[in-house]
């Protein structure tokens, strides 16, 4: 069972994506916080990791680029519904700090398991 981390701070779009993905036959560790996602991503090495990009304490791009400069092995994608610019901005920077996927926010179920399936399942 392939293991994914998610880093949200809306409780209810990660407990969705969190209930989606485990439906889907996945092991989710899901948390609001970006510097326990980080534990969880050090502590489990899981093979994606889906990270908003705007949150209060650590923001996503914070955390892509701290995964990427420790040589985390791991597929990123990155979400984001844009703040005070737009989240095509925002998510450009995130594809430009190592992310392998974007995707705005909001999305389908449908859109979400593509971009999983299109960078981890074989």
């Amino acid at each position: 069972m392939k293991k994914i981390v998610v880093i949200d701070d809306d409780n209810d779009l990660r407990e969705m994506v969190k209930f989606l993905l485990e439906r889907e036959g996945f092991e989710v560790l899901a948390t609001g916080d970006g510097n326990q996602g980080i534990k969880f991503v050090s502590e489990n090495n899981p093979a994606l990791l889906i990270t908003d990009i705007l949150m209060p304490d650590k923001e996503g791009l914070e955390i892509i680029n701290e995964i990427r400069q420790r040589g985390l092995n791991m597929k990123i994608l990155a979400v984001s519904g844009g703040g005070v610019i737009e989240a095509s901005h925002y998510l450009s920077l995130a594809n430009g700090l190592g992310a392998d996927k974007v995707l705005p926010k909001p999305f389908h179920n449908a859109e979400l398991l593509k971009a999983i399936k299109d960078l981890i399942v074989d």
